[in-house]
């Protein structure tokens, strides 16, 4: 194989670390725009379009096999105007074309390769492909030359096929299922889908691979919480703890892999994300909030903790991942064997880390040992002396070899751990956690919004780029009432309620309901999708529906109560089709199917409101909103929340106001008696 050392193509001023791996390939690539579109018209050559992110493992296989090779670059270059798409930057690219390629292969993934015409009509889709045929799949060399073969003798069915899947997409997309009344039993008959695909032993939903799906867990919890349901809770936890004993989890360094290849969570495909640290974190903090168990709060810390350590700007912003691969090896640099660990720990300490975390002779992963918890049954209370072992191995694991790390900073991913981080800082009491979602919150409000007001998709190296879309405003207002909810800080809410007006305005479809993918005034590509499934990320939809129904409770304004029963009409129509699917939207059907309460508490000063929050931290109340009114801040709640005006400050102590389903029940001066009227979790006071 050769590879010639051009300078660079089209990619070396572009911020995408993703992008820039590939800016000196001998392939000629475009970043999308209009200078590739113009191209291929000129030339009246198709587009090959390569879409995949920094910390894609089978993106470097193809990368190295075919991308850095002469003989595919020539192909490529003679043939076609390349493309290359970094997914995280563009999503909605990525969305067009994933259905694109599910609908052609019944399957999609990343790498994703498109071929299409100058016009954007794709008429060849698939995933990764090897330079030379196998007997399993074609090799790319000989794809490219069939294509262009039927580009120069039979271009007019490539062209039929373009047109006929670009109608189907715009069919797809244009059709929404009727809106539906929202009820019960699709919370029920979602729990019963889970339930039939939950695997007793090892915890989790479905056959290898397994995905952790945060948002499914957090929805059983609520259901659980709600209706009393242990069952729906013992799901949750046996797969919260066992996520955390496989190789799933980093015991040395904390934090989550993408998923795990097999069964019982002990080979993770090695790649970490930020938006999977943040939703676990997130979901073992509920864990917390219901149980009180100390392993949940500790895993918690540990992966926020991570973030913290590895995936932080210092200005405050949080970059998207590190890789599976260092050195070119996967998972080299998470496995250990029992000889090194002895190096490192001595004879007596390394012979028991290696006994307690499974690192063995024949090891578990390729001749090596991932450390995992399966056979150590003793694992919910930190031993000090392994801490210390672990933090020994982490710093030495640190020196042997390097991990990519994709830096950039994307709106929607730092949303979701603004809001784990919000949410830690409250429930465990632990100011850095908030001051860190703060910070973050800063930075997104300094660094990612344009003269307009308007949110952007990411920042790197000093420079914004991308219209914001769904996810990062829908995401981004859910966060900022994360933070309400940890400080009562006005401004919150109200930052909050701007972002949802954004939201109503720029993305709603007045026609059919829901929320569209991409702003009105964005770039137009061949489809304008609405996502609604909830697949490693909640969609936008099923978030915004829970930020509108949150704010009709926190503001008792009548439009954020016909916002979210709109949007919770048009989630519960597609939620019917597969109730399990669609995890964050059954939260935020949760918030209006069960009786919801609003607590005012009014004070001259905010230290009078010390019991009642912490009174909040040790109970899980789910469709509990709270509203604190002092002196400081009567006049900015009055903006946010008008309704408030109407409750006076008292001379002295707290006066609560508690109403429940539309009822407001008198005044009381004791939080005991607020306690007793309120129907709480099982966690004892």
């Amino acid at each position: 194989m050769t590879h010639s050392h051009r300078n660079s193509n089209h990619l070396a001023r572009e911020k995408s670390p993703y992008l820039l791996q590939h800016a000196n390939n001998p392939v000629d690539w475009f970043p999308w725009g209009e200078q590739a579109f113009e191209k291929a018209k000129r030339e009246d050559k198709p587009i090959f379009l390569s879409i995949g992110y920094s910390t894609c493992h089978w993106c470097h296989v193809m990368a190295h096999e075919s991308f850095e090779d002469d003989e595919v670059a020539a192909a490529l270059n003679q043939g076609f105007v390349c493309i290359k798409v970094d997914r995280e930057e563009r999503p909605d690219i990525d969305a067009v074309y994933m259905a694109v390629c599910q609908a052609i292969t019944g399957s999609g993934g990343w790498p994703m390769t498109i071929l299409m015409t100058p016009e954007q009509r794709p008429f060849w889709a698939g995933t990764y492909l090897p330079k030379l045929s196998t007997f399993r799949s074609t090799g790319l060399l000989e794809l490219l030359a069939l294509i262009r073969e039927q580009w120069s003798t039979n271009r007019r069915q490539l062209l039929s096929a373009g047109e006929e899947i670009t109608k189907y997409l715009r069919e797809q997309a244009g059709s929404t299922p009727e809106s539906a009344e929202p009820e019960l039993d699709l919370l029920r008959g979602a729990v019963a889908q889970l339930s039939a695909s939950y695997d007793s032993r090892w915890g989790g939903f479905g056959g290898a691979p397994k995905f952790p799906a945060p948002h499914n867990l957090l929805f059983l919890l609520r259901y659980s919480v709600l209706e009393g349901e242990e069952s729906a809770q013992k799901m949750v936890e046996h797969t919260l703890a066992q996520m955390f004993r496989g190789g799933l989890f980093d015991h040395i360094g904390g934090g989550f892999s993408r998923y795990s290849t097999d069964v019982k969570w002990l080979v993770p495909h090695f790649e970490k994300m930020l938006y999977d640290n943040a939703l676990l974190a997130y979901a073992y903090l509920e864990a917390y909030a219901v149980t009180g168990r100390p392993l949940y709060r500790s895993v918690a810390k540990r992966t926020l903790d991570y973030v913290l350590r590895e995936l932080t700007d210092e200005q405050g912003g949080f970059y998207c991942g590190q890789d599976a691969d260092s050195d070119g090896v996967e998972g080299k640099y998470y496995v250990f064997t029992p000889q090194e660990v002895q190096g490192v720990l001595g004879k007596e300490d390394g012979e028991l880390f290696c006994s307690r975390f499974g690192v063995t002779e024949a090891g578990n992963f390729e001749g090596k040992s991932i450390p995992n918890l399966l056979d150590f049954s003793a694992y919910d209370e930190e031993d000090p002396h392994i801490a210390q072992l672990r933090q020994r191995l982490y710093e030495y694991r640190l020196e042997r070899t390097r991990l990519h790390r994709d830096d950039k900073v994307l709106t929607s991913w730092n949303a979701l751990m603004i809001a784990a981080l919000a949410k830690a800082g409250w429930l465990l009491d632990e100011p850095e956690y908030l001051q860190a979602a703060q910070k973050a919150q800063r930075f997104l409000e300094e660094k990612l919004v344009d003269e307009r007001g308007r949110l952007l998709l990411r920042w790197r190296e000093g420079e914004a780029a991308n219209d914001g879309q769904l996810d990062d405003y829908a995401f981004y207002a859910f966060s900022l009432l994360e933070l309400y909810r940890a400080t009562f800080d006005c401004t919150y809410l109200l930052r909050a309620a701007q972002i949802a007006e954004q939201i109503l305005e720029l993305f709603s479809d007045a026609e059919q309901g829901g929320l569209y993918l991409t702003a009105k005034d964005s770039e137009q590509l061949i489809s304008r999708p609405k996502e609604v499934y909830d697949g490693a990320i909640p969609s936008g939809n099923s978030v915004a529906g829970e930020v509108f129904v949150r704010l009709a409770a926190l503001t008792g304004e009548e439009r954020w109560r016909q916002a979210g029963e709109r949007q919770i009409r048009f989630l519960t129509g597609w939620i019917k089709e597969y109730p399990a699917g669609y995890g964050m939207s059954l939260i935020a059907l949760s918030s209006v199917l069960y009786p919801s309460q609003e607590l005012v508490c009014t004070a001259q000063g905010e230290e009078a409101f010390q019991d009642v929050r912490d009174f909040l931290r040790r109970h899980s109340l789910p469709n509990l909103t709270v509203l604190l009114k002092c002196a400081k801040n009567e006049q900015e709640l009055a903006a946010a929340a008008p309704f408030t005006v109407e409750y006076p400050l008292p001379q002295d102590g707290v006066r609560y106001y508690l109403c429940q389903n539309g009822t407001c029940a008198a005044p009381v001066q004791e939080l005991d008696a607020v306690k007793r009227q309120l129907s709480f979790s099982r966690q004892s006071d």
